[in-house]
């Protein structure tokens, strides 16, 4: 790889949003560029060759990073199903700014974030144990034509579980396999410790997280392999409740106890990575579980009493139904927790304070849809041409129905929700836009007003984002409210029977609808993964739905060890090194940050040492960091926080944001500083007209286009702050230390 030695006065390091862009497209420097028309059909001329940015005297450089959340399509595939718990590890990173919350909240979202990995073997057990090794294989019906499973026909049923016992534990195998993969990959790029700063924010990706990774990853295999012990051991103590089934029952216990407690310790599990005891201590808990299967495997087949006759897989049903029980009583402990350690500031929303339980309570549902669909589905070809009222009837665990109910209720009243909110809200968010319309244009020609209209439009669906926090708590709270309602199925209850006799709506209405819900469930599924599979393959595409994971993926796993890596843990090291060799061998550096490429520069800024900050300046667009990121992540991207990076660059920031961007915004004040102000921060913010103009210019058969969250750095005002700042930073003045 090629490394220029020529140094300008001013390196302008840009860094993209979530979009994965090539680095022609973060440069801006394809060999051609468009001068009149649209997308659709437009003029374009070779760019110049003299100039890179327009700016004398400023160097462009891109730092992409697209790849590194992503990168291939399997890894793509692989968040699709990690999505639940992605979000899980999210939720974590949610938590209130509040210091009193943080122990409580950790060891909620963590002992949450273990029951998803007791779901996932539950899951794949009833898939496995239940409906081919309980049911399947005790129907001819069944096996006939299936020689593949048949042979397993005549087996007594211990020998049958414990040897379809190995699917499960080759699933946990694989999971561990997959969350194996490290997120820091090279050593060099560990970020500075020195003069580091007081925001969390500038905590992320400066410290090694594979300790902590490490000892959650130990816990939760510890766990897996207890809840398919457990498993096996409840069916055989329906009918042998042998000391020796005791026994390992009791000793099942025990370490799942032991996995709960230490996850409910994070002044012990957060340890620093030196501390090898408490590494000891959680290898030792996964492989006295690893043992103790192996142990249960060999004893199930060895019991001298018959096995009972009943319709599913003994103790199946009631350790579903009591993890749905547990997964509840969690959810409201979180809730309680947030409400309680909430701001409480004049002007403050509460609802902002909720969501490490929103998005916990949305990976739990996605957890559960996921769970309930692929037992379904399996259920659905074993049972061939069995009807749908018939094998939602008699087929998996009435969990199971419950789930895909409160699932779909879930997602259609939230949807109806939202469409009365649309509108409800919008002659409010036009009204608001008018405003914006008519200060931007207070004097447009007569034939202007349909563009007029295409704006207020756009200014009013980017206003929209802020109904998006209540509709988020409204399903999240459905979402818990699904996850609650799944215990009834501990009274044998199925939906359609309850529903009729207390609502008098027919139960088959209902079971169809479960049907759907199905249905639905497997069609979102696979939108996911062929959306990941397009994502991956055309950029453009993934803008819009590379977007989550992009997003899930820059906090480091901290909660669930099995989430996708954190790509922050090399980016925003990566990035604080190369700023800091740039600076050292004699360049002044304007970082300019487009979408969540602003979030990682400010992260990186707040790990600069000074004698690097005094030669850095920061130009941000389209900038998510208030409109979203303080109100999802308080405890991390605050006002003290926002304040400190621009202190750490001597206030050379500037923040260029849109009225018709539904994403970014302003940082410190919507208003314009006025000139005898003496606060530094009401000098960054600055607002873009858009679209520039409503009329179609000379030359040009279509008005200029509205850029909504696009970047924008052809734009004039991009280019006049860019001169601003290169003008501030005063070019090329030595290495650090040497006089100016």
């Amino acid at each position: 790889m090629s490394r220029p030695d020529d140094s300008g006065d001013v390196v302008e390091l840009r860094v993209h949003g979530v979009s994965g862009a090539s680095a022609a497209q973060v440069l801006d420097m394809q060999q051609t560029a468009q001068v009149a028309g649209d997308r659709s059909g437009g003029f374009y001329r070779p760019r110049p060759r003299c100039s890179d940015t327009g700016v004398r005297g400023v160097t462009l450089e891109a730092y992409r990073w697209g790849d590194l959340p992503s990168g291939t399509a399997a890894r793509t595939l692989a968040v699709v199903f990690l999505l639940p718990f992605m979000l899980v590890n999210v939720a974590i990173w949610m938590r209130p700014a509040n210091p009193g919350s943080e122990a409580a909240v950790k060891s909620l979202c963590r002992v949450l974030a273990l029951t998803l990995t007791v779901l996932y073997v539950l899951a794949v057990a009833g898939v496995a144990l239940d409906l081919v090794g309980w049911k399947c294989l005790a129907s001819p019906d069944c096996l006939a034509g299936r020689s593949w499973l048949s042979w397993l026909g005549g087996r007594p049923v211990g020998q049958r579980l414990a040897v379809l016992a190995l699917v499960p534990a080759a699933a946990i195998g694989l999971i561990w396999r997959v969350s194996c993969r490290p997120g820091r990959t090279f050593e060099a790029f560990r970020a500075p410790d020195e003069d580091g700063s007081a925001s969390r924010l500038g905590t992320i990706g400066q410290w090694d997280a594979e300790p902590l990774v490490g000892r959650l990853r130990a816990i939760h295999v510890a766990a897996a392999f207890a809840t398919l012990d457990l498993v096996l051991l409840l069916a055989r103590g329906a009918s042998d409740a042998s000391a020796d089934t005791i026994a390992l029952t009791v000793i099942t216990g025990v370490i799942l106890t032991g996995c709960v407690g230490l996850l409910c310790t994070p002044a012990l599990i957060d340890r620093a990575p030196g501390d090898k005891r408490l590494d000891r201590v959680t290898r030792t808990l996964r492989t006295a579980a690893i043992v103790l299967t192996v142990v249960v495997v060999v004893d199930v087949p060895t019991g001298a009493r018959p096995w009972p006759e009943e319709h599913g897989l003994p103790g199946y049903d009631p350790t579903l139904a009591g993890l749905f029980v547990a997964q509840t009583v969690l959810l409201a402990a979180l809730g309680l927790v947030l409400l309680w350690h909430r701001r409480r500031e004049p002007g403050a929303t509460p609802l902002f304070g909720l969501g490490a339980l929103v998005v916990a309570a949305t990976g739990i549902s996605m957890a559960v849809a996921y769970s309930a669909e692929l037992v379904y589905r399996v259920a659905d070809f074993l049972d061939r041409d069995v009807p749908t009222r018939a094998g939602i009837a008699s087929g998996p665990p009435r969990a199971y129905t419950w789930a895909i109910y409160g699932f779909f209720r879930a997602v259609l009243v939230t949807a109806i929700v939202a469409g009365l909110v649309i509108l409800i809200s919008r002659r409010s968010r036009r009204r608001a836009a008018a405003a914006v319309v008519a200060r931007d244009f207070p004097d447009p020609p007569a034939g202007a007003g349909p563009r007029l209209r295409q704006v207020r439009d756009a200014v009013a669906r980017a206003r929209f984002t802020e109904k998006l926090v209540p509709l988020a708590v409204l399903y999240g709270c459905l979402a818990g409210l699904a996850t609650a309602t799944t215990t009834i199925g501990l009274l044998g209850q199925a939906p359609g029977d309850v529903i009729e006799r207390n609502l008098g709506l027919p139960a088959a209405a209902v079971t169809f609808a479960i049907a759907f819900g199905s249905w639905v469930i497997a069609a979102i599924i696979l939108g996911l993964i062929f959306g990941a599979i397009f994502a991956y393959r055309t950029e453009p595409y993934r803008r819009h739905i590379g977007v989550l994971w992009d997003l899930g993926t820059f906090w480091p796993r901290a909660a669930h060890p099995f989430a996708p890596p954190c790509y922050a843990e090399r980016a925003v090291p990566e990035l604080a090194r190369r700023i800091t060799y740039l600076v050292e061998r004699g360049d002044a550096v304007l970082l300019t940050g487009h979408s969540h490429g602003s979030v990682l520069l400010a992260a990186t800024v707040l790990q600069l040492p000074p004698k690097v900050g005094d030669r850095v300046a920061l130009l941000t667009h389209g900038s998510p960091l208030r409109r979203l990121y303080a109100r999802l992540f308080p405890a991390y991207v605050d006002d003290a926080a926002l304040h400190e990076i621009g202190r750490r660059v001597g206030w050379r920031w500037v923040n260029l944001w849109r009225d018709t961007d539904p994403i970014g915004g302003w940082v410190f004040s919507p208003r314009p500083a006025p000139a005898t102000s003496g606060d530094p921060a009401a000098a960054v913010d600055r607002r873009q007209r858009d679209p520039c103009d409503v009329v179609t210019p000379p030359g040009d058969s279509v008005a200029p286009p509205i850029h909504g969250h696009w970047p924008g750095e052809s734009d004039e005002p991009f280019t006049e702050a860019v001169r601003e700042l290169a003008r501030r930073l005063g070019g090329r003045a030595g290495p650090p230390g040497t006089p100016r």
